[in-house]
């Protein structure tokens, strides 16, 4: 039997369940799409009880694969959502949906009461955000289904209710508490003062590390189980574990987030309104990023280029980068603000080749700020980029281009979430050591001179 550690990543869309074996290669896959159901407002949310029994059977079934042995499992998944339980364990609500509206009076009195929105948001590391500020969703809990509230034993962050549905244990992890939550004091290193002043510490299990596990015996069987993870801090923890000098990752999708688990410095006012925000590492320590929503604009600004030349959009997944174009586009004076180029007259291309490199020229140029943003003095030696952009050829040796004094990489990494929260409990079922080649590395220089 290949020893194996389970991962369920759990995604807004698609809940996958991978077994990696002790060299972190994927031999079992599985994914699944749940139909939304409806909270008592008529709010599209995820069905909650599909998922409890997905995740049941899938473990159930491995279980019993002859071919497996399964030492461990652990959980990522999206954060901003708390599942909240009774005495016995059962959810008292549906999975409200981080988009749902919140009531402006219940966010502007907390607000009021503890120096305003901007003092409170740069205690907090987290813009004003609604129900994406997971912690004000207990807040409402309280003061508009109070019932509700006085059953509630705990309220557990998703991640954290998925790994108590095998362990049967509670706690918290600072992936999760760390993630826009308006829950934690980062100047105090603590829970905000609001989070005892109303009552909220009572409903919030222990703090744990991200590298402990409970101990299970679901179905007779008796395996290590995580204490799980945010999805986005999970991603992370593969570099962590390969690179020690500073560094920079740049997560490229719909959104381009920008994460410096070298930087603790305090949010500015100033940052704050550029979206920057912390995130937490699994080891509680603060990871300070910026987000930038790169991935949509450029899949809005290629439909338009494609309309425009009569061409597809996936025309443009093969051009290599032209130098002689982009030293021409780089004279053009297009505002830093990341819609501006929705404003440019594509009538100054010659084709759709020069379109696309001026889209790029232009996303690039936005991306570098954003970064910048996130910077600690001179401090950082590399740049990785994973997701899309990782990938395309003008993107990267502008970017690099752009950073002559740090080294620049493609990065890619099959799941890399999932991964990540496999290593964070590496030592708890596996007997071999972290293997250097997890990561692939693509080097891009600036091109001096050109």
């Amino acid at each position: 039997m290949t020893p194996v550690i389970a991962i369920f990543d759990v995604g807004k869309t698609n809940k996958k369940l991978f077994l990696f074996d002790e060299h972190y290669q994927i031999v079992f896959e599985r994914s699944a799409k749940f139909m939304e159901t409806v909270d008592e407002d008529g709010d599209p949310c995820e069905n909650l009880e599909s998922l409890r029994l997905s995740v049941f059977d899938s473990l159930h079934e491995v279980l019993h694969n002859k071919q497996f042995e399964i030492r461990a499992v652990n959980f990522t998944s999206y954060g901003a959502s708390f599942v909240y339980i009774d005495e016995a364990g059962r959810p008292l609500t549906p999975l409200y949906n981080y988009l749902k509206s919140f009531p402006d009076d219940i966010k502007q009195r907390l607000y009021e009461e503890y120096g305003g929105e901007e003092l409170f948001s740069l205690d907090t590391a987290s813009p004003a955000l609604g129900s994406l500020n997971s912690g004000l969703q207990l807040l409402r809990i309280k003061e508009t289904q109070p019932e509700v509230f006085k059953k509630m034993k705990y309220a557990l962050h998703l991640p954290q209710y998925l790994s108590f549905l095998i362990s049967g244990e509670v706690c918290s992890d600072m992936t999760s508490i760390g993630c826009h939550t308006a829950l934690w004091d980062f100047n105090r290193k603590n829970y905000h003062a609001w989070v005892a002043d109303r009552g909220i510490n009572e409903k919030l299990a222990p703090i744990l590390k991200g590298d402990e596990v409970f101990h299970s015996t679901f179905l007779g069987d008796g395996f290590n189980v995580g204490i799980g993870l945010h999805d986005s801090s999970s991603a992370l923890i593969p570099y962590l574990l390969n690179f020690h000098e500073p560094f920079i990752l740049i997560s490229t999708g719909t959104w381009c987030i920008s994460l410096n688990p070298f930087n603790s410095d305090a949010l500015t006012a100033g940052q704050l309104q550029k979206d920057c925000l912390f995130y937490m590492t699994y080891a509680g320590t603060p990871v300070k990023a910026s987000r930038l929503f790169a991935g949509y604009e450029h899949e809005v600004q290629t439909k338009r280029i494609a309309e425009y030349f009569n061409t597809t959009t996936a025309r443009f997944k093969g051009i290599d980068i032209d130098w002689s174009i982009v030293n021409r586009l780089q004279v053009e004076d297009i505002s830093s603000g990341l819609e501006a180029f929705s404003q440019v007259d594509l009538a100054r291309y010659a084709d759709h080749v020069e379109a696309y490199h001026g889209l790029i020229v232009h996303l690039v140029s936005v991306q570098v700020g954003s970064t910048r943003l996130i910077m600690s003095d001179n401090r950082t030696k590399r740049i990785f980029v994973d997701g899309g952009f990782s990938k395309n050829t003008i993107y990267m040796n502008l970017l690099a281009k752009a950073f002559p004094n740090i080294e620049v990489y493609a990065a890619s990494m099959a799941q890399a979430t999932a991964i990540g929260a496999a290593l964070v409990i590496h030592q708890h079922w596996n007997n071999q050591p972290i293997p250097s080649n997890i990561i692939e590395l693509r080097y891009y220089r600036d091109r001096i001179g050109v």
